[in-house]
């Protein structure tokens, strides 16, 4: 019972539990607890609305009837990799992590990246963030380049992972 669909106006609800769920799961002790709440409190179900009218793609993954994980992608923002797609975002709640739901939603988001003539993918993750690195070396990434993001005053490095056309 595995539903995987763009998502509507009437998820943005969903989109922001899953969101802060998976944030804390994911970030609690990598970066800053204050800046952490303050981040995720930035991404309300208005803050989601107001994405999806600017035409943000975003898949959401549904486990018999149940939002579980969503994905955010769209053209290449990165200029140091020669990829034309990127997925911004692969977020799950933590219940459903690990069962293979997340290479499931990555690959139906790679297929339609591709499918729009967009060549090539780049993932950014957070460097110290072993699980997504783990996860995205799993299917296939390749640790191409470094980035740098600036949280509460502090530099945090990122690892970029490209996978070429297919």
């Amino acid at each position: 019972m595995i539903d995987l669909r763009a998502a509507a106006p009437r998820d943005c609800e969903a989109l922001a539990a899953i969101h802060s769920e998976a944030w804390l799961a994911a970030y609690r002790g990598l970066l800053d607890g204050i800046e952490l709440q303050r981040l995720i409190s930035r991404r309300t179900p208005d803050w989601w609305r107001k994405a999806l009218e600017r035409g943000v793609q975003i898949k959401l993954l549904e486990i018999s009837d149940q939002p579980a994980g969503y994905a955010t992608f769209g053209t290449c923002r990165l200029d140091t990799v020669p990829c034309e797609g990127e997925i911004y975002e692969l977020y799950l709640r933590p219940e459903y992590q690990g069962l293979g739901f997340g290479r499931h939603l990555f690959e139906v988001v790679r297929s339609e990246l591709s499918a729009y003539g967009l060549n090539g993918l780049a993932v950014q993750v957070l460097s110290d963030n072993e699980l997504a690195s783990s996860f995205y070396e799993a299917v296939g990434g390749k640790l191409t380049a470094h980035a740098s993001y600036k949280s509460a005053g502090k530099t945090l490095s990122l690892s970029v992972f490209t996978w070429s056309s297919e």
